[in-house]
């Protein structure tokens, strides 16, 4: 019967899709201007989000349908009051959990993580540089990031920072990130920026993944890893460093053909790819005590073969007003 479910989980291009990452919230305490439209964005009321035992319901519907792996990611989903209480629900499931968080709020939860089983923490921090952090965050809490990181580090997770590079703000920390992981056990993932709704998205703002390459090229000796199935990212090794370092080249060059992942957001859309046209409402579905595995069947199959059929990665060709999308912190992480 697994097989069955196996199958139904892949899309019309046969990829199998094993991976969901679930937005517990659209509210975060930090305003990257990349994630959120403005600092008077509006948070979906709580009744309107999912709740612990709906999310619970249907991530058991995603695991039963083949799902292997779960990400926890916002908005923050460290601000979500029942945040406790959906981990320790979800780590009864026979999943790979894991978490993507701003790292704000950090070590009030790590004992929790690592009872509940999590592993790995993704953590986003695009600057090192303080008064930079408080251009783009809004917010001054630079120090209390990097002190989690370090506390996650000595917990034991494996961990992930997570940069988004962008033309004129911040490429010229590219080898500081790498060469924090050198000298630190941290795994740095540099993103290429990418359009959502609202983001002050140009081409021009998109740092290629070649450029990455070549400047730190200019300052380190590495090594590409060998790409393991579904990555999304392309890892390198910097001789004789404690960490690692990783490119994720939506942009320039999409991974979309091997791609296996399924998000959901807040307010309980289905989501096939960051850039979908289509949602499909489980959580009204849920509530309405319809059936949700054919709603899951139908909305994958409607998934495009690449960038939610929007666009491709002649990038600079992209019209941001024309495209159709949520804000970033919207669709989640």
């Amino acid at each position: 019967m697994h097989d069955i479910f196996e199958a139904l989980l892949t899309d019309s291009f046969q990829r199998p899709h094993q991976y969901l990452r679930i937005s517990l919230t659209d509210a975060c305490n930090l305003r990257c201007f990349y994630c959120m439209p403005d600092e008077d964005s509006h948070c979906t009321p709580h009744h309107q989000l999912m709740q612990t035992n709906e999310i619970l319901s249907l991530a058991k519907t995603f695991v039963g349908l083949g799902v292997n792996k779960i990400r926890l990611t916002g908005g923050e989903p460290l601000v979500r009051k029942e945040f406790p209480e959906i981990l320790k629900a979800l780590s009864e499931l026979p999943v790979q959990l894991t978490l993507t968080s701003n790292g704000v709020f950090l070590d009030k939860y790590l004992d929790l993580l690592k009872q509940s089983g999590v592993r790995s923490i993704n953590i986003s921090l695009d600057t090192l540089e303080r008064e930079k952090f408080i251009l783009l965050t809004k917010r001054d809490n630079l120090d209390i990031v990097k002190a989690n990181i370090n506390k996650a580090i000595e917990y034991g997770f494996h961990v992930k920072v997570n940069m988004v590079v962008m033309r004129g703000i911040n490429e010229n920390e590219l080898c500081d990130f790498a060469a924090w992981s050198v000298n630190m056990p941290l795994h740095i993932r540099f993103i290429e920026f990418m359009p959502f709704t609202g983001n002050q998205w140009h081409h021009d703002k998109v740092y290629t993944r070649d450029e990455i390459l070549h400047t730190l090229a200019g300052k380190f000796d590495f090594i590409p890893l060998a790409k393991e199935p579904h990555d999304t990212a392309h890892k390198y090794f910097v001789k004789g460093a404690k960490g690692s370092f990783a490119i994720i080249s939506t942009m320039s060059h999409p991974f979309c053909g091997d791609c296996n992942r399924l998000r959901l957001t807040a307010d309980g859309k289905m989501r096939n790819c960051l850039f979908a046209t289509h949602e499909t409402d489980l959580l009204y579905a849920l509530r309405s005590g319809q059936s949700i595995e054919p709603l899951i069947v139908e909305n994958l199959k409607q998934k495009s073969q690449k960038l939610g059929g929007q666009f491709d990665e002649h990038f600079e060709k992209i019209q941001p007003e024309t495209l159709q999308n949520r804000s970033m912190i919207a669709i989640g992480g």
